[in-house]
């Protein structure tokens, strides 16, 4: 299976998990008087709209280059994964705000059953972040990595939830806020980890110098090629699923332009065929001194 369908399986199944699961947390938070569950609820809607950018930013990203876009459609995956951290920052926003109306207004204690389906909850997202994260980092797509996040995010909101009712049926009355406060807890969460989500996507975007072990690899196997004395700079820029390298290799200053013009086409051959992940690899020839 190629990168683009194992991504684009991985968040096919999260569309219909979180379809799924809003419905019943939407349920359950209704009929079991629980705020902090409809905050979930809240929270896996919006996951169902961001996974569906997930997908549409997946399939374009995978079109292949052309006149206007020589280095293809790759940058497309860290602007989706912009739009699938504004859609948590709203979520968080309308529980937040919900959360302290809540607090303020006198209610009753959530239903006990409401715990067994958290429980349930909690176990499935959990299951499917290490899911996606799996297949994310299988294709190195940022998108699949945040829509992975969101699952982690949710079984983290839904065991604040789980605590903040398991308050308050221990305790009783006076502490049927405590349900409130979970899911106000919940959004300072979710705030986080769309800090964590959109960190790597902005230094993608921005071409920050994030890959490091990739660097070294290259220039270490650059210098196993016949002719290559040895390396200078080597810059790492990813694209989508895709790598693009800038290297500077040294030669011998004696030989031809023709020698080195063959170096280096041997070199980006081999490369690209020991790195299948490396989409295109620029060498500029440099003679010894």
């Amino acid at each position: 299976m190629t990168k683009e369908k194992t991504a684009v399986r991985a968040t096919q199944i999260s569309i219909v998990g979180n379809t799924a699961l809003a419905i019943i947390k939407w349920l359950a938070g209704y009929f079991g008087n629980s705020y902090a569950l409809i905050a979930d609820a809240i929270e896996s809607t919006a996951d169902i709209f961001s996974s569906i950018f997930v997908l549409l930013g997946i399939k374009y990203a995978n079109k292949p280059a052309d006149k206007n876009h020589p280095y293809g459609h790759g940058r497309i995956e860290p602007l989706v994964t912009f739009v699938v951290v504004g859609f948590l920052i709203v979520s968080a926003t309308v529980i937040a705000y919900e959360s302290v109306d809540n607090i303020r207004t006198p209610h009753e204690a959530p239903k006990a059953f409401t715990l067994y389906i958290l429980g349930a909850i909690i176990i499935w997202k959990e299951i499917s972040y290490h899911l996606v994260m799996r297949k994310a980092k299988l294709t190195k797509s940022t998108a699949l990595q945040a829509d992975a996040w969101h699952h982690r995010s949710d079984a983290i909101t839904s065991v604040a939830a789980f605590i903040g009712i398991s308050i308050a049926l221990i305790m009783g009355d006076g502490y049927e806020s405590a349900d409130d406060w979970a899911a106000l807890l919940a959004a300072f969460i979710i705030l986080y980890n769309s800090y964590r989500i959109l960190k790597p996507a902005l230094g993608e975007i921005m071409d920050k110098d994030m890959y490091g072990d990739m660097e070294q690899d290259v220039c270490k196997f650059a210098r196993t090629i016949d002719g290559v004395l040895n390396t200078d700079k080597c810059h790492v820029r990813k694209t989508g699923m895709t790598y693009y390298i800038d290297l500077h290799i040294i030669v011998d200053k004696n030989i031809t332009v023709k020698q080195g013009h063959d170096i280096a086409h041997n070199l980006k051959d081999k490369i690209k065929e020991d790195m299948p992940e490396i989409a295109d690899i620029l060498i500029h020839v440099e003679p010894s001194w």
